[in-house]
């Protein structure tokens, strides 16, 4: 019985945080996701506690991209284990759209954050978050 070649999680992960979240190609989402996407606790994100379907997370794509559309997620390390993969990350980007109680600044910010991604079969399921949101909001408040 020959081995069917399945792509690696952190390969597919890579690509999906470069395609989907650092070059905004809304297209590409279909290739990442499984039909459902559960964000599992993600504090401060609007769509915390939700599941949402492949157009749902689209929506989300171009609403969180608004405030920074040139961001970069800079993947500092992954560790993988059976369905899952922690990813410590930084990101980066100019604060060029508003958001609530903030107008632009066109202020660069920075972020980091750890967030654990989950895989069904070999497609992005869902994930639990921590990101420094506090940072951002003191790097776009401060005088």
């Amino acid at each position: 019985m020959m081995a069917i070649d399945r792509p690696s999680h952190q390969r597919v992960l890579a690509s999906f945080l470069k395609d989907v979240w650092t070059d905004g190609k809304t297209e590409a989402v279909d290739h990442y996701l499984a039909e459902a996407y559960t964000i599992h606790s993600d504090p401060g994100d609007p769509w915390d506690g939700q599941t949402l379907s492949i157009e749902g997370f689209k929506d989300r794509l171009v609403r969180s991209r608004a405030m920074a559309p040139d961001q970069v997620f800079h993947v500092q390390t992954m560790i993988e284990e059976a369905d899952q993969i922690a990813a410590a990350w930084t990101w980066s980007g100019t604060h060029l759209g508003d958001i609530p109680g903030i107008p632009a600044t066109g202020r660069k910010i920075t972020m980091s954050g750890l967030t654990i991604y989950q895989f069904y079969e070999d497609r992005l399921a869902g994930h639990w978050q921590v990101a420094d949101r506090l940072s951002v909001f003191q790097q776009l408040t401060q005088t």
